[in-house]
């Protein structure tokens, strides 16, 4: 839903978005947040004379990624973050569009963003009152969403480097793909966000205070923080991912080597069962009542023979 906050003096209100989005210059910061699903934030957009037209192109891109652009006397801003609904998002962070500029905030989204509400409710609570503020807020709740999650996939990786045994190849494989799957998806959006947060920071605008700056710098620097997190898990998942590979070479290798070996020592046994089952005259000691116990205890002989063989060779270990 189509959203508009207005601050002023140390107070905000909520005001429904028809009468809110005419109190541009009334109020000390307007914040204009448009559900890109409505066609009413839309309209209102597309009509805006004073937005120029390659940001409300910006605004309302399917496709984005962070970033931070000086336009005139305003910045587009692009942020990702969690989503309210990560199992019907396409992407692992959702996209927050954000045109600043002096008295306004005109923020755009197609899917709902964990850290819009804790920022609203601060707003609302009377702590925001310019658009550094609430850039700076906003930056500070994704990054500090976003920390956790980075770290829960750093200590999967840990338990897959401890579990690394022949005997969990299957399972720990499994677990290394996916934190793998992860960290790819969540770094190629966080690399390029803390570009964004450190070019903002930067920026020339009277509306970015000293503490604003401060914030948005402390953002960039955790971002470049999760970024090497990220390249780093990537890299350990994929020596693992080699670890597992060879081991699981080095297993079918083992139980393809003990399959020849039984298959080694019971063909000459085969060869003389073979022989003596011929159905034909002059099989030696055939009427005599040893005889069967007498080629039983030879092929037992010959096997432990050809056994013996292979644990002197060393084919296979001898207790």
């Amino acid at each position: 839903m189509s959203r508009t906050f207005l601050a002023k003096d140390g107070k905000a209100t909520e005001r429904v978005f028809a009468e809110g989005v005419q109190a541009f210059g009334q109020a000390g910061l307007l914040w204009v947040h448009i559900d890109g699903r409505e066609s009413e934030g839309g309209r209102w957009l597309a009509a805006q004379a004073d937005v120029p037209d390659i940001v409300k192109s910006a605004l309302v891109a399917q496709e984005t990624r962070p970033r931070a652009d000086i336009i005139g006397g305003g910045a587009l801003i692009n942020l990702r973050g969690f989503g309210t609904t990560p199992e019907d998002d396409p992407d692992a962070l959702v996209s927050l569009r954000l045109w600043a500029e002096a008295g306004r905030v005109i923020s755009v989204c197609f899917r709902s963003m964990r850290a819009v509400d804790p920022v609203i409710d601060r707003f609302l609570g009377g702590s925001i009152a310019d658009p550094g503020d609430l850039i700076s807020e906003l930056s500070r709740e994704i990054t500090t969403d976003l920390d956790p999650r980075i770290a829960a996939i750093g200590d999967l990786v840990d338990e897959c480097e401890v579990a690394l045994d022949a005997k969990n190849i299957h399972s720990t494989r499994r677990q290394v793909a996916e934190a793998r799957s992860q960290a790819i998806n969540y770094r190629r959006f966080v690399a390029p966000q803390r570009q964004a947060l450190e070019r903002i920071a930067t920026a020339p605008f009277v509306w970015l205070d000293e503490d604003d700056r401060h914030h948005l710098r402390d953002g960039a620097d955790r971002c470049a923080r999760m970024a090497e997190e990220l390249e780093a898990i990537r890299e350990r998942a994929a020596l693992m991912h080699d670890e597992l590979t060879d081991r699981r070479a080095e297993q079918m290798d083992a139980r393809a080597l003990l399959i020849s070996i039984v298959a080694l020592i019971f063909l000459p046994l085969t060869f003389i069962t073979g022989l003596l089952g011929m159905n034909v005259a002059g099989i030696p000691f055939a009427q005599k009542p040893w005889a069967f116990w007498g080629v039983v205890g030879v092929c037992m002989l010959l096997g432990l023979v050809v056994l013996g063989w292979f644990i002197r060779a060393r084919w296979i270990r001898g207790r």
